[in-house]
């Protein structure tokens, strides 16, 4: 298991933008799935964005329609998530998890570790 930290949710209006930054240190040296999942109240946590880090892969959930970017910077242990055009429905307590392999992105039990919340809120 890694230690995952996330930091850069926040409130914002509608149609605004966030970046979540998710540090992992020592990731690149196991952990090759970084995903970003959110849970709000009363709902099942989903799974958001999700990178295979040996390839850079990326994976995106459909109904996001282009509007969150995953990205990584490997030489500082980091994966970012940039989030735009924020809705109302995006708000939750966004996560990022870690899987030592290329694991079924979206399926939380595939991740063994997993970061603090961070909440996003988005106002209309």
């Amino acid at each position: 298991q890694v230690q995952l930290v996330i930091s850069g949710g926040g409130s914002v209006q509608e149609g605004g933008s966030l970046r979540l930054s998710c540090a992992a240190p020592g990731y690149n040296q196991g952990m090759n799935t970084i995903g970003y999942f959110r849970q709000a109240p009363g709902k099942e946590r989903e799974g958001v964005a999700a990178i295979y880090t040996s390839g850079g892969n990326t994976y995106y959930q459909d109904f996001l329609k282009g509007r969150f970017i995953i990205s990584q910077d490997k030489t500082k242990s980091m994966v970012y998530l940039q989030m735009n055009s924020l809705k109302p429905e995006d708000t939750a307590m966004y996560y990022c998890a870690a899987a030592p392999s290329e694991v079924l992105v979206f399926t939380p039990r595939e991740y063994e570790s997993w970061s603090q919340g961070n909440q996003v809120t988005v106002s209309s």
